[in-house]
């Protein structure tokens, strides 16, 4: 338990942890990480999670792509994901030989439940022939209904290939999302892009007149907003883009102070990598990423088969195409 103790001291999680709690940290990140040897997984941590989770037990950490990629890779026979449940279901589309588990019945997300593939369908019929880019915020019978997945790091990347080939498409769920990146592109929102409405419960309430407040009260701010802000915000901003995009940033520039406008773990994650530079707290808790914990993460180590994430056969070759599709041109 010492060693368990000083390991995660090492990391920075004393910064994080109440003080007295970094014991009790320590004996479930001991016995998790004993588990999953034993059971021949591995944990994948999205950076929305806890520190406790990301450094404590994480063999794989990063964005929603970089999990995507990274699952593609790993031996381990079966995959444990701190994120919430699409991002599973894109691990189990990518690793059919695999058990996908995710520690928590409540990890959902708002934008994965703004649209189903019976809606793709119905714009499919109303747009015949134009093709239909996904976010991964998504169910897998939804990218089963997409030509081409994006994720927030690459999606400008990959827009931009395919509108050399369309002079319009469809882009789905989030309309802060696709409204900010056809901006970006010269495009216009409802015309050019065709958009679906919805939104993320986290991001969707950032106040752009805060920015104002925040720029006055710290000169020199670099203000980094996500993708999925509303474009008011985003125009307030200074840079946008996913979490890995702002994570680059971070590390290449050296401003007074960083305000991160994005979910409260990464903002976390952002002061543990880079712990002499000055972040501003201006962020909101996902009620789904934070429904999964160390002891969760622990209760379905000992007992997985209730939390094991499947897709249909048919619906998970039908999604495979469209994730690959995304590899392909995201290079």
């Amino acid at each position: 338990m010492l060693e368990e103790i000083k390991r995660l001291n090492a990391l920075g999680l004393h910064r994080r942890c109440a003080e007295g709690d970094i014991a009790r940290v320590a004996g479930l990140t001991l016995e998790i990480n004993r588990l999953k040897k034993a059971k021949d997984a591995v944990i994948c941590a999205h950076v929305y999670q806890t520190p406790d989770i990301i450094l404590g037990v994480g063999d794989l950490a990063g964005d929603s792509y970089k999990l995507a990629d990274d699952s593609r890779k790993t031996a381990a026979g079966s995959i444990v994901f701190c994120g919430v449940h699409f991002m599973a279901e894109t691990a189990k589309i990518l690793n059919p030989g695999k058990k996908v588990y995710v520690p928590s019945a409540n990890a959902g997300c708002s934008l994965s439940e703004a649209v189903t593939g019976a809606d793709v369908r119905r714009l499919k019929a109303e747009y015949p022939g134009l093709p239909v880019v996904t976010y991964i915020n998504t169910s897998a019978e939804v990218k089963a209904e997409s030509d081409c997945v994006v994720t927030s790091a690459n999606a400008e990347k990959i827009l931009r290939k395919l509108y050399l080939k369309h002079d319009r498409l469809i882009f789905l769920p989030d309309r802060f999302m696709g409204a900010n990146l056809a901006r970006t592109l010269g495009k216009t929102p409802g015309m050019d892009m065709i958009l679906w409405h919805g939104t993320c419960i986290v991001h969707e309430k950032f106040s752009p007149e805060l920015v104002g407040v925040y720029r006055r009260k710290y000169p020199g701010l670099a203000v980094l907003a996500h993708a999925e802000c509303p474009e008011e915000l985003i125009a307030a901003a200074d840079f946008m883009g996913g979490t890995g995009d702002m994570l680059r940033y971070i590390e290449n520039t050296n401003a007074a102070a960083y305000l991160l406008v994005t979910e409260c773990g990464f903002g976390e994650l952002a002061a543990l990598r880079f712990p002499r530079k000055n972040f501003i707290a201006m962020c909101r808790l996902c009620p789904y990423m934070k429904s999964i914990t160390l002891e969760s993460v622990l209760a379905l180590l000992k007992d997985p088969a209730p939390q094991e994430i499947t897709v249909p056969a048919e619906i998970a070759l039908r999604a495979k195409k469209a994730i690959e599709k995304m590899f392909e041109l995201a290079g």
